[in-house]
C-alpha cells in the first residue's frame, strides 16, 4: 500500500481491490461523465465483478477518510499477458486533481515490477488528452468492433524503463 500526496488536500492511499469493492468501481464505470452521449452505450451494462477483481491487478485510489466511509475516487485493471491497461476510471467529482496521473504512476510502478517494458491502452476519444499528458504514446487506432463499441479507438502505449 502506498500514500501519496496529490492536488486534492489529503493523502491518497492506492491498494489492491478487493471483491468488496465490486459495486463501487461498477457505479463509477457505469456514471462515468467520459461515457455520456454516443459512449454511454458502451458502459451501461458493464459490471466489474469480483471474478474480474480476482483474476486482474486491480488497484483502488482511496481518500485517507477510507475506514470511516470514503469513497473509492479512482481505480484501474492492469493485465500482465498481454500487457493492457484495461480499465481506468477516476470519479468524475475527482477529476483534475492528479488521481489518474497517480494511478497512472502506480500502474508503471506495478508494469515494472512484473517486469514488463511496455502497456498498452485502447482508449476512446474523450480520455485521448490524458494518456496524452500522462506520457502515454499514441501507436495506432484498434477499428470499430460493433455492437459492442461502434467507433474506432485510439491505442497508446507506456513504454516502461526499468529503474
Amino acid at each position: 500500500m502506498s500514500s501519496r500526496t496529490s492536488r486534492i488536500s489529503r493523502p491518497i492511499t492506492i491498494r489492491r481491490a478487493v471483491a468488496r469493492d465490486a459495486k463501487r468501481l461498477t457505479r463509477l464505470v457505469r456514471g462515468s461523465g467520459a461515457y455520456e452521449g454516443k459512449y454511454a452505450a458502451a458502459v451501461a451494462g458493464y459490471r466489474v465483478g469480483p471474478d474480474y477483481i480476482d483474476a486482474h491487478r486491480a488497484f483502488v485510489a482511496v481518500g485517507a477518510d477510507e475506514h470511516e466511509g470514503g469513497r473509492v475516487l479512482g481505480f484501474y485493471s492492469l493485465v500482465l499477458a498481454p500487457p493492457e491497461l484495461d480499465l481506468l476510471f477516476v470519479a468524475d467529482e475527482a477529476q483534475g486533481r492528479g488521481i489518474g496521473r497517480l494511478l497512472v504512476e502506480h500502474m508503471q510502478s506495478e508494469a515494472r515490477a512484473a517486469g514488463l517494458d511496455r502497456v498498452k491502452v485502447v482508449s476512446h476519444r474523450p480520455a485521448e488528452d490524458f494518456y496524452h499528458r500522462v506520457g502515454a504514446v499514441r501507436i495506432g487506432t484498434t477499428l470499430a468492433n460493433p455492437p459492442a463499441v461502434p467507433w474506432d479507438r485510439p491505442a497508446f502505449e507506456f513504454r516502461i524503463p526499468s529503474e
